[in-house]
C-alpha cells in the first residue's frame, strides 16, 4: 500500500500531524494521501495520561474546537500542592510551572478518539489494530515505510491455521509517533545514531486508576499534586488527583525510573500512597473503574535526539517532548506533530520532492516555536532531583524565580538502568497487604485494564540471553523485574528440580515498556505483539 505519508501511532502527536497535513492539502488544493497505524484495538485503547491539558496546541490546530464538541468538559478550578509526611500533609505554594489556570482535566483517550474523527473527516485513513513491526528501507538506506506484523502465528513463530501475513506500507515520508520507548524508534536510534549528541533519556513510570467517588468527596476541577511520602528523599516521585466530571477522580503516582533500590515496587508505592490520611477519604465509599500504567519520557531538552533521517522523522513522546516540571506533554506532542507536518508538506509539494529525502528543516522550524523555549526553560529541574528532594526543591526555586529558566548551565542525565544498587547494598521494603477497599493487588488491577492478548502467539517480551534473569538479575539485584512491572508479567518460580527460573506472563502486559527501560542488563527487548493486543482503556 502506497501513501505520501505514513504515521506510526494514533496518539496526540500522530493525529495532530495527520490533521495538519490534510489541512495544508485542502488549503493549497493539493492531493495528499495520509495513513495512521495504531496498534491498539481502537484509537485511544492504549492512551493513558493524567491528564491536565494545556489547550495551546489544540487552539492552533482547530481554533473552533469548542463548536466541534471536543471533550474538554472540566476546566481546572483550583490547584493544590502538598508535601506529605507519613501522617502529615502540608500545603505549599503551587510552583508557577504547575499552575493550571486555563487548562482542562481530560481523558486523553477520549480526546484522541475525537481527534481521530476530525482526521477522518479530512480523509485521513486510520487503521487501528495494526501494529507496525518492522521498518522498511530503500536500497540507499533511507526509510521506505513500515510493515505490520503477521497475525495468527504459533508460539514458535511458524504460521498457524489462521495465519495472515503482514502488510507493507510504503511512504514518501514516515513519521514515527509511537509514544514513550517506541520499539521501531529504538531501531532507528541505532541505525542512524540519532542519540549520538543527546543525553540518555530518563523515564518515569506512571500508574493510574480512575475512580467513581462519593459525591461528598468530589470537587469538579480540583487538581492536587503531592511530593514526599511514600517516597524516600532520594527517589524522584509524586502523585496527582484530578477531579473530572460525573463524580470521577483520576489518581496517579509517578516514580522516576532512575531509582536505586532494587526492592522498590512502583505499584506498591502507588497503593501505599492511597492510604495516607489526607488521601484515603477521597476513595472510601467509592469504586475503582479502571487501571493502567505507562512509562513517561522525562529527559526533556537535553535528551532530545536528532529528529530526522532519510525518509522520516520523530514526533511526540517517542522523541521526548514532555515538560516534566509542568507534568504535561500532550500539548508539546501535538505541536511537534503539527510542525513536522507543515515541514513535510512543504517538502513533498516542492519542486525537488523525492521519496526518502531527509526533511532537515523540521528541527530548525521546531526551534523557532514556543515548544523549544518551554523545554529549554525547564531543562534543569528534573536532573536536579538526583541530589534528593530537598536540594532539588531549593534549586528549582532558584532556577524558577531567579534565573527564570535561563541559567547559564545545563545539567545532564544518566541512564536509568545503570542506577540500581546491588541487593546487599539496599534495604528491603515491607509493603502492606491490599485491603480490597482502597488498595489492591496487581492481578485484580490488570483485570480492569481490559488487557487481552492472543495466547497462541510468540512472546513479545524477548530475552537476549535466557540465563541473565537468574544468573545476574536474581543473584545480584534480587530479581527487580518481579517488582518494577506493574502488571505481574515477571515472576521467579522454581522448576521441577527446585531451581529458580523467570516466568513471563506476557498476556498480562499493559505495554508500559518499563521492563525494556529498567532491566539492569538491558536483556529484555519489548516488541509489538499482534495488533489489537494489550489494554483496552475506555476513558483513561
Amino acid at each position: 500500500m502506497d501513501y505520501d505519508v505514513v504515521i506510526v501511532g494514533g496518539g496526540p502527536s500522530g493525529l495532530a500531524a495527520s490533521i495538519r497535513l490534510m489541512q495544508r492539502a485542502t488549503e493549497t488544493g493539493q492531493a495528499l494521501s495520509v495513513c495512521v497505524l495504531e496498534k491498539g484495538s481502537e484509537i485511544g485503547a492504549h492512551i493513558l495520561s493524567g491528564a491536565v491539558l494545556d489547550p495551546r496546541a489544540l487552539e492552533e490546530l482547530l481554533p473552533d474546537w469548542r463548536d466541534r464538541g471536543a471533550p474538554l468538559h472540566t476546566p481546572v478550578a483550583e490547584d493544590r500542592f502538598l508535601l506529605l509526611g507519613e501522617r502529615s500533609a502540608r500545603r505549599l505554594p503551587t510552583p508557577p510551572q504547575m499552575a493550571n489556570e486555563g487548562n482542562y482535566i481530560v481523558s486523553l483517550g477520549n480526546l484522541c478518539r475525537w481527534l481521530a474523527e476530525q482526521a477522518e473527516a479530512l480523509d485521513v485513513e486510520i487503521y487501528p489494530g495494526f501494529a507496525a513491526a518492522e521498518v522498511l528501507y530503500h536500497e540507499d538506506g533511507s526509510v521506505k515505510g513500515v510493515a505490520t506484523g503477521d497475525m495468527g502465528l504459533n508460539p514458535d513463530g511458524t504460521p498457524g491455521p489462521n495465519h495472515e501475513p503482514g502488510v507493507e506500507l510504503h511512504a514518501r515520508q514516515t513519521l514515527f509517533a509511537e509514544g514513550c520507548r517506541g520499539s521501531l524508534t529504538k531501531a532507528l536510534f541505532e541505525r542512524f545514531e540519532l542519540r549520538a549528541d543527546a543525553d540518555p533519556q530518563t523515564y518515569g513510570l506512571g500508574i493510574k486508576e480512575l475512580w467513581e467517588v462519593d459525591p461528598a468527596q468530589h470537587q469538579p476541577g480540583l487538581v492536587v499534586h503531592t511530593v514526599g511520602w511514600p517516597m524516600d528523599s532520594r527517589t524522584y516521585g509524586g502523585s496527582f488527583l484530578y477531579h473530572l466530571e460525573d463524580n470521577q477522580v483520576a489518581v496517579g503516582f509517578v516514580v522516576g525510573l532512575d531509582y536505586d533500590n532494587p526492592y522498590l515496587s512502583p505499584f506498591e508505592e502507588m497503593q501505599r500512597f492511597k492510604t495516607h490520611p489526607a488521601i484515603r477519604p477521597t476513595f472510601e465509599g467509592g469504586r475503582r473503574i479502571s487501571y493502567g500504567a505507562r512509562a513517561i519520557s522525562e529527559g526533556g531538552y537535553q535528551s532530545i535526539p536528532r529528529l530526522t533521517f532519510p525518509g522520516g522523522a520523530l514526533i511526540g513522546d517517542t522523541a521526548g517532548f514532555l515538560n516534566t516540571p509542568r507534568i504535561k506533554g500532550s500539548h508539546t506532542a501535538m505541536k511537534s506533530g503539527m510542525t513536522a507536518a507543515e515541514t513535510v508538506f512543504e517538502a513533498l509539494t516542492g519542486e525537488a520532492a523525492e521519496a526518502g529525502a531527509e526533511v532537515s528543516a523540521y528541527p530548525e522550524r521546531l526551534r523557532r516555536t514556543w515548544l523549544w523555549d518551554e523545554l529549554h526553560r525547564a531543562r534543569n529541574i528534573r536532573p536536579a532531583f538526583r541530589w534528593g528532594l530537598w536540594p532539588a526543591m531549593a534549586y528549582s526555586a532558584i532556577d524558577t524565580y531567579l534565573f527564570r529558566g535561563k541559567a547559564p548551565w545545563t545539567f545532564h542525565h544518566h541512564a536509568d538502568h545503570e542506577q540500581l544498587r546491588a541487593k546487599d547494598e539496599a534495604t528491603p521494603i515491607d509493603y502492606p497487604k491490599p485491603d480490597g477497599v482502597v488498595t489492591f493487588d496487581r492481578l485484580s488491577s490488570v483485570f480492569i485494564s481490559n488487557t487481552n492478548h492472543e495466547e497462541s502467539q510468540p512472546c513479545h517480551l524477548t530475552l537476549r540471553d535466557d540465563d541473565v534473569p537468574v544468573r545476574v538479575n536474581l543473584e545480584r539485584y534480587a530479581g527487580p523485574e518481579a517488582r518494577y512491572c506493574p502488571a505481574g508479567v515477571y515472576e521467579f518460580v522454581e522448576d521441577d528440580a527446585g531451581n529458580p527460573r523467570l516466568q513471563i506472563n506476557a498476556q498480562n502486559c499493559v505495554h508500559c515498556k518499563t521492563c525494556d527501560i529498567k532491566d539492569p542488563t538491558q536483556n529484555i527487548d519489548w516488541v509489538v505483539p499482534e495488533g489489537g493486543g494489550g489494554p483496552n482503556y475506555p476513558n483513561m
